[in-house]
């Protein structure tokens, strides 16, 4: 079975992605990036649906091998942290019942990996990402480009522990 990693950096209104796979001496070939959006104006229940819906979208269309995903971290503001984890719930959901691996990563472990610092800057790691992708731009917006950072996570601690 091939690998084909989907990164994902998850949230309630913005949720980035990338689809990533080896490719010939480079770190990954980079084949699809971006954002699923939720109405902000929704309730959480429909927001969650919407985000439910996109990653099985995204399974549906790219057969990853892997979803890799940001682990919970603790944010100052508590509600923000439980919402995040219905977020990475109903992501961790959509995967298991796709029947993929599930890989994850903490937001500094992403960063070193990527950047080589776990203190990494957004723009250090969507830089790092274009440069280890080979790409002509950063992707865009941040949260895509920490998707396609996480699914790198990936391939990269992959290579090394194979």
């Amino acid at each position: 079975m091939s690998i084909r990693v989907l990164g994902i950096d998850p949230g309630t209104n913005v949720t980035g992605y990338g689809v990533v796979e080896p490719a010939n001496g480079r770190p990954g070939h980079l084949i699809e990036c971006g954002v699923i959006r939720t109405n902000p104006k929704e309730a959480i229940s429909q927001r969650l649906d919407t985000l439910f819906q996109g990653v099985q979208n995204l399974i549906e269309q790219h057969h990853p091998s892997t979803l890799a995903l940001e682990s919970v971290f603790y944010a100052k503001n508590v509600k923000t942290t439980v919402t995040l984890g219905h977020a990475r719930g109903v992501i961790l959901l959509a995967a298991a019942q796709a029947g993929i691996e599930i890989a994850e990563f903490s937001p500094a472990t992403v960063k070193k990996s990527v950047v080589g610092t776990g203190a990494a800057q957004k723009g250090q790691v969507g830089f790092m990402v274009q440069r280890l992708l080979n790409l002509k731009t950063v992707p865009e917006p941040d949260d895509a480009a920490d998707g396609v950072a996480i699914a790198l996570t990936y391939l990269l601690r992959h290579r090394f522990s194979a």
